[in-house]
């Protein structure tokens, strides 16, 4: 069955909707359980909510959205656990919306629906055919949500603590704003050239994209430094957290950025050239 926009994007607000419910239900059916222990639990039980889907929907994208609205629904939920009474809540808490507001938007302004599945996702449907499910809720679903769940830890102890804002503090949310905006105009300057039919087949070359070819990228892995920048102000002893920010940075150094380079390669002849004359990720220039 062939879905439309309008209906595929009422299907994945249905299964968003009951994906947070297994989530808010396992979290209650833990109690005896740390916190963040109780957060793994209820993550891990709405990802495979939404691998069920999935699979029922012969559609991977089903996942896409999660990696947005996720760090929304945490933060939702430590604001109705510990309230916002302190400048760091209240501001960790407006960042994840802002956050959601401007990923979850980009994605569903430009995604033609369930007849459509990421480029990744099918190309592993032909290296994995008989194990394609298995991949699918490993390294499409489990991995992400490992990866977001790490980088939201910081949220915890930000929202949760009692602290007063040093500059440590401030600079977190300085860098997270500025994060948000760098990758919001990187999307948009990105999103106003494919849409010139006169760029057919052309390098982005202009604005954020002239010096890196992943300005957007940039933008993400910056929010979750600054995140955890708040947990650092909060207390040193959780230096520890900011593992999820390096694993972001990783994952996107290492695996997401040579896998989209590759591609563009593929797709067009002089994209080797292009690297040589700009940056990955920082969208600075390159000598």
């Amino acid at each position: 069955m062939v879905f439309g926009k309008s209906s595929s994007v009422l299907i994945q607000v249905v299964a968003y909707t009951l994906a947070i419910v297994v989530a808010v239900v396992t979290w209650v059916l833990f109690p005896e359980l740390d916190d963040l222990w109780r957060l793994a639990a209820a993550d891990l039980a709405a990802t495979v909510f939404i691998f069920i889907c999935s699979f029922v929907f012969n559609n991977s994208s089903m996942y896409d959205p999660y990696w947005s609205v996720k760090p929304a629904v945490i933060a939702s939920g430590y604001a109705f656990l510990f309230g916002l009474e302190s400048i760091a809540a209240i501001a960790l808490f407006s960042l994840m919306m802002l956050y959601n507001l401007r990923l979850t938007s980009n994605f569903f302004r430009d995604w033609p629906g369930l007849k459509h599945e990421d480029w990744r996702y099918r190309d592993f449907r032909v290296q994995f055919p008989k194990a394609y499910w298995l991949v699918s809720f490993s390294g499409i679903h489990l991995f992400p949500t490992v990866m977001v769940y790490l980088s939201c830890i910081p949220l915890y102890f930000g929202m949760k603590e009692s602290f007063e804002m040093n500059w440590m503090g401030w600079m977190g949310i300085l860098i997270t704003v500025a994060a948000i905006l760098i990758a919001f105009v990187a999307d948009e300057q990105m999103r106003n050239f494919r849409n010139n039919p006169a760029n057919k087949g052309k390098n982005m070359h202009e604005g954020l994209w002239k010096h890196s070819r992943h300005p957007n990228y940039f933008g993400e892995i910056l929010t979750w430094w600054g995140i955890y920048l708040m947990a650092l102000n909060a207390s040193s002893n959780y230096w520890w957290t900011g593992a999820g920010a390096l694993a972001i940075t990783l994952m996107f150094a290492f695996v997401s950025i040579p896998l989209m380079d590759k591609r563009s390669m593929k797709r067009r002849p002089n994209f080797s050239d292009h690297m040589k004359v700009t940056r990955a990720i920082l969208p600075i220039p390159k000598k």
